[in-house]
């Protein structure tokens, strides 16, 4: 399972450990992801994503799963969530 997060695009960084000694050895730093359940109010349905919490708290700040992926761009969308914000955008362009 691939470490990155299919809303914002964030994954593993790398960076030393850095001992007293300043001895310096490779590490990675990981995002911290969270399977989680997301529903789309346009579409009446959830969705099963994992993602960052940032991302987590990005998507409650803009005020939903909806809002969040019309304001993101499709380029840090994983495949899934692009497909997701397609589904999103017909269904508005549908009811307008």
């Amino acid at each position: 399972m691939s470490r990155v997060c299919e809303l914002t695009g964030k994954g593993p960084m790398v960076g030393n450990n850095v001992s007293h000694a300043n001895n310096k050895t490779k590490r990675r730093f990981l995002p911290n992801l969270s399977d989680v359940t997301l529903g789309s109010d346009t579409l009446d349905r959830r969705f099963r994503l994992r993602i960052s919490n940032a991302a987590l708290r990005s998507v409650d700040h803009r005020g939903g799963l909806d809002a969040f992926l019309m304001k993101a761009k499709d380029a840090e969308l994983s495949a899934k969530a692009l497909k997701i914000k397609r589904e999103i955008e017909k269904a508005q362009a549908a009811t307008a």
